[in-house]
């Protein structure tokens, strides 16, 4: 059985994949805990040089130096020094071989694939025999990790330090939100689209219409002028709320649907209760499908 499963060299500042070894294994846990990997390597400075990732039979290992964080799957069975050990020799392999500023200079995903035969190499030497070929080195790894354990945090933790806690995305950062991509609209999406786009529309109707017809003579109807149009201004966000990712969803969702019910309690004189309850439930619809539309997943295997 092999004991190192997938071995990973990422940059540090931006998480570009350097290099990967080749995956012949497919099964369930691998592929989360290669997901997981990849979602760590994108924030790697906010975790120590030293982490290992507690899984159910798999484990994560990495360790970061000189802006380059080497990293494995390991299978939970494997000493903590030995996989250590190997991440040592993974890093010392690849300093020899590339030096920081072509590290620096990568552009592209998987710049080094060269370096793949190393870490199979690699990777087939611990899984043979054990462990690295000379015992000082792994005696050295289990002195350096007694006078400096690695931090140990589980996948929970995981999630939560990459805003990723029970398969919720919280994007805090507006540049973060302008490249996500929400799943694909549904037909109570396109629905609710088009309800949303009748009521914006009555709204700015009718609003147009009480101008010309008690504007000048009625002062009571300048509010309701401003809550035609107000609620024409909430309809109108709510489609773009719901087409488009926004940081704060929740809040902004909520916030128009409350506006949208004031508005129609205002205009309960010129509207009859039916209407009021149309246009009150085209709202409560468009809020629901709008906090149900989650970001889509993007895969970054990038073919390994």
């Amino acid at each position: 059985m092999s004991l190192i499963l997938f071995a990973f060299v990422v940059r540090v500042r931006d998480g570009l994949p350097l290099s990967a070894s080749t995956d012949f294994e497919h099964n369930t846990e691998l592929q989360e805990r290669k997901q997981q990997l990849r979602t760590i390597s994108k924030s790697l400075g906010r975790f120590p040089d030293r982490v290992t990732v507690k899984g159910r039979k798999l484990n994560i290992y990495f360790v970061s130096s000189e802006g380059v964080s080497y990293m494995s799957v390991c299978h939970s069975s494997l000493p903590v020094a030995k996989a250590f050990c190997f991440l040592e020799d993974l890093r010392w392999e690849f300093t020899a071989c590339f030096d920081s500023a072509v590290i620096s200079l990568a552009a592209r995903p998987y710049p080094f694939l060269e370096f793949d035969n190393t870490i199979q190499k690699l990777k087939q030497q611990y899984n043979q025999t054990g462990g690295p070929a000379l015992e000082v080195t792994l005696a050295e790894v289990q002195e350096e990790l007694r006078i400096r354990p690695p931090q140990v945090i589980s996948l929970d933790e995981v999630e939560l330090t990459n805003g990723t806690a029970n398969g919720h995305i919280e994007q805090s950062a507006t540049s973060a939100g302008i490249n996500q991509r929400l799943e694909p609209v549904t037909a109570p999406g396109i629905l609710s689209l088009v309800l949303n786009i009748m009521c914006a529309s009555l709204n700015v109707i009718r609003g147009v219409h009480l101008i010309e017809n008690t504007f000048q003579d009625d002062s009571e109807a300048t509010w309701k002028v401003a809550a035609f149009f107000i609620a024409f201004l909430c309809c109108s966000l709510q489609c773009h709320l719901y087409l488009f990712h926004s940081s704060l969803k929740k809040l902004k969702s909520f916030l128009l649907l409350a506006a949208i019910v004031l508005c129609n309690l205002h205009l309960l004189g010129v509207r009859n209760t039916w209407q009021l309850l149309f246009h009150v439930s085209v709202a409560s619809l468009s809020t629901s499908l709008t906090l149900t539309r989650r970001l889509q997943h993007r895969s970054d295997d990038c073919g390994v």
